[in-house]
């Protein structure tokens, strides 16, 4: 049976795609152990979710014309039909957290880094995450078991059991 949390079905779902999509950011998060359990099952999910679309792409050739009015063949690689559904499942699950400027980058800088990225999280997702977990299911011979959750003990004041819950990022070594 599932966690109520204290909080209606709204207040819940909220609460664990807020914290799945730090957690996806981040790479880690302290809360409670019953929120990381609850979040690690979604978390995983959505990740399982980027690993089996990611390299679903077509690549298709458009003709552009350019100002001179020369035609010209260029070559795009688009989504394929898995990797769209899934790419919007996932803007649909989780929170759009944007990419933080730079201590010493310059405002021109940061704009220039992140023009082409719409979607930080979900990119992020694509291209770090899914490659690296789809070599690590591989390497390991099993799916799944991509965060762990690490108990600290009570917290003062209330006395709830709290937790930390990351990505899991080994990888086998070379014999």
């Amino acid at each position: 049976m599932a966690r109520k949390l204290g909080r209606t079905a709204e207040e819940r779902m909220a609460l664990i795609r807020n914290q799945a999509s730090e957690l996806l950011w981040y790479g880690r998060l302290e809360t409670t152990v019953e929120k990381a359990k609850e979040v690690r099952s979604y978390a995983e999910k959505m990740l399982t979710l980027a690993i089996n679309t990611y390299d679903d792409v077509v690549t298709v050739k458009k003709s552009k014309t350019d100002d001179k009015g020369v035609v010209r063949e260029v070559e795009f690689t688009n989504d394929g039909t898995k990797k769209l559904a899934a790419r919007r499942k996932l803007m649909a699950g989780l929170r759009d957290i944007q990419e933080a400027k730079g201590d010493k980058e310059k405002k021109s800088e940061y704009q220039e880094r992140t023009k082409d990225v719409k979607h930080p999280l979900v990119e992020k997702l694509f291209r770090e995450y899914a490659p690296f977990y789809a070599k690590r299911a591989e390497a390991f011979n099993q799916k799944g078991g991509y965060t762990r959750i690490i108990k600290l003990g009570a917290r003062r004041g209330d006395n709830a059991e709290m937790a930390i819950i990351e990505l899991v990022k080994n990888m086998p070594e070379a014999k």
